[in-house]
């Protein structure tokens, strides 16, 4: 892995989805060889930090390796819910803006060997 440092939005696009306290935040990647290095890039833990500030209480993890993503749910993220937070559009599909500016470590891509 190179120690340069860049947004997630460069190799991922992420989906969202909330429902009372708890938001589902889909991310996949572009190409299909960064699978791996997404779910090392974010882990629950990273997650969790990164959502620290808006009192998020766990964050799962659960890999879509056929889909080349990962699904995390995170709970209690969204201060109240949509309809019961007393902050400015709490929807997840803000949230997602967030994770996809997170910054990574840039990947390393398999090269191809020509025969």
């Amino acid at each position: 892995m190179s120690s340069e440092r860049i947004p997630l939005y460069h190799y991922a696009h992420a989906r969202a989805g909330d429902k009372g306290d708890r938001l589902n935040l889909a991310v996949f990647v572009y190409q299909d060889a960064l699978y791996g290095w997404l779910l090392e890039q974010l882990t629950e833990e990273r997650v969790a930090t990164l959502f620290a500030h808006r009192g998020v209480s766990s964050v799962k993890c659960y890999p879509m390796p056929n889909l080349f993503g990962i699904n995390l749910v995170l709970d209690d993220v969204l201060q109240g819910g949509v309809n019961g937070a007393l902050n400015l559009d709490g929807h997840g599909k803000t949230l997602s803006s967030m994770i996809l500016s997170v910054l990574v470590d840039r990947p390393v891509l398999p090269s191809i060997q020509l025969s």
